[in-house]
């Protein structure tokens, strides 16, 4: 069994995993719009589907990339790096791209490490990137 994660204005298929994987992904999604404060832009059909706004989609998992960068919380980038790989694959699926792994980024003055300093953002930006290339293999669409 799987489900699917289409554009919502192209109907093209961004990702089709087994059920349980996308419902997985789908929680993970729903469990971050606080953190990002701003909506996630995808919406649970209840049939074995998820209609994907890719323009909302892509400036939540931006935001989420941007604090992932910022951030000197290993904890806090370790939580982010098990989501952000798959979201990537998926933006740049629809034709879009995460601005935060293009541009600079400041050091965060939330979610930080008062024990140990995790900040490395060109560095975690192209772990990123990387990570988000091998989860692309392993992500039928």
């Amino acid at each position: 069994m799987s489900q699917y994660f289409d554009d919502a204005t192209t109907g093209k298929t961004l990702w089709n995993p087994a059920t349980r994987v996308a419902q997985l992904f789908f929680r993970m999604t729903e469990a971050l719009v606080p953190v990002a404060d701003q909506p996630c832009g995808i919406v649970d059909l209840h049939y074995d589907e998820y209609k994907v706004d890719a323009g909302v989609f892509a400036g939540f998992v931006d935001v989420l990339t941007r604090q992932y960068l910022a951030s000197n919380h290993p904890i806090f980038k370790a939580m982010l790096s098990g989501y952000l790989p798959a979201a990537v694959v998926m933006v740049v699926r629809s034709g879009r791209t995460v601005a935060a792994l293009t541009g600079s980024v400041e050091r965060s003055n939330e979610a930080i490490s008062l024990n140990v300093d995790a900040f490395d953002p060109v560095a975690d930006g192209r772990e990123l990137v990387q990570l988000a290339a091998e989860a692309a293999h392993a992500m039928p669409s």
